[in-house]
């Protein structure tokens, strides 16, 4: 797409500029073979400075942009620019060097030299589009998708990137209604069509929806996001069987609380209460941070610090509701044996510290330290499991 205006330059590579020998045949094989930087470099050892002959700058802007050698590229194009500044090819090639030359700001400029020059030219819109998601610009993303998708509404890319533009503020219609065009114009284009899903879904257009899918599905798209629209437009529809067996289609790996939350109540409406149960379990799993347990095991141990030991307790034994770790049981037996003199108690969470395999390492004090603890309150070791 970039380098569709620098095309016309090839023809330029047969003309010979005065006073210097140009092997075209020996050129065609480098272009043929897409060696660019071995042309450019020829081309160098035949033109001397200064060179004044516009076809041999084209010649040398081309084969060193083609090449990879940017910043050259872009001095031989600045050169011809110099002498015609109204020539759209060699500033659409100044943009797209500066673009790739991460130099945003200049290839905005040069883009919109061309609109002063021609104002219909779609590549331009869609270039500018693409840069001013990154760069600020007083027009902006939205102004230039429409310009592009005016000028050339049957355009894929475009149009689903329009599409998508207009759903953060709800201009479905809208969406809609481009997408419709693009995807008349082709009809299996499988971006287009998940556009169209996510807009069909977004405005309950459940059996569309379903109908869209099934066709990304049928075509080999089954990524998370086309398999949770369909299921969910099957559940909308109370066809629970199908939402379920389209809901389990996601990889375990994909599941969360949201997807585990309609599996449970497709089996409730399916009046399978045993599996209903198991998944809006995993839900709340799933909703839960992994991280709560410690965050609770870190309040008790501030807690016991400022000897609030009853809220201490608390805060550890809801920390082992979430997650049951070596630690806790140890900080709750020695709460309870240096706190709260409870024997039974701390004898119970001194086993069960011992009990959860504490690393031998790390661990290493803890673990004598309850050993003779154990015996000490009146307990048996050997009776810890």
């Amino acid at each position: 797409m970039k380098y569709i205006y620098s095309l016309f330059l090839l023809l330029s590579i047969y003309t010979i500029a005065p006073a210097q020998q140009v092997d075209n045949a020996l050129l065609l094989d480098y272009y043929q073979n897409q060696k660019y930087a071995d042309a450019y470099k020829y081309l160098k050892g035949i033109y001397t400075e200064p060179i004044t002959d516009m076809k041999a700058l084209a010649n040398l802007a081309y084969t060193s942009r083609m090449g990879g050698s940017l910043a050259d590229a872009e001095s031989y194009y600045l050169r011809i620019y110099d002498k015609d500044s109204t020539n759209t090819a060699i500033l659409f090639n100044l943009g797209n060097i500066n673009a790739g030359r991460g130099n945003n700001v200049k290839a905005i400029t040069y883009y919109k030299k061309i609109l002063l020059i021609d104002s219909t030219n779609f590549s331009v819109y869609k270039e500018l589009a693409s840069l001013s998601q990154t760069q600020l610009d007083t027009l902006g993303y939205g102004y230039y998708l429409v310009k592009a998708n005016t000028i050339n509404p049957k355009e894929p890319d475009v149009a689903y990137d329009l599409g998508r533009f207009y759903l953060p503020s709800k201009k479905y219609n809208k969406a809609e209604a481009v997408l419709n065009i693009a995807i008349q114009a082709d009809s299996s284009n499988l971006i287009l069509l998940q556009g169209k899903a996510e807009v069909s879904y977004l405005e309950k257009k459940y059996p569309e929806t379903i109908a869209t899918c099934a066709k990304l599905m049928q075509s080999g798209e089954k990524n998370p996001y086309v398999i949770q629209w369909m299921a969910l437009s099957y559940y909308k529809t109370l066809q629970y069987k199908l939402a379920l067996n389209t809901f389990l289609l996601l990889p375990n790996n994909l599941q969360n609380e949201s997807s585990f939350y309609y599996i449970a109540m497709c089996y409730k409406a399916l009046d399978d209460q045993p599996n209903a149960i198991i998944y809006m379990q995993k839900a709340i799993v799933d909703g839960v941070s992994a991280y709560v347990g410690d965050y609770y095991n870190e309040i008790g141990d501030s807690q016991d610090r400022l000897h609030q030991v009853k809220k201490a307790s608390a805060s550890f034994q809801k920390s082992l509701q979430f997650k049951e770790t070596s630690l806790v049981y140890y900080s709750l037996a020695n709460l309870f044996d240096t706190e709260l003199k409870d024997k039974a108690s701390a004898i119970k969470y001194y086993k069960k510290f011992l009990a959860s395999k504490p690393d031998a390492k790390e661990d290493q004090k803890y673990i004598e330290y309850a050993t003779s603890r154990i015996p000490a309150l009146g307990g048996k070791l050997s009776t810890v499991q």
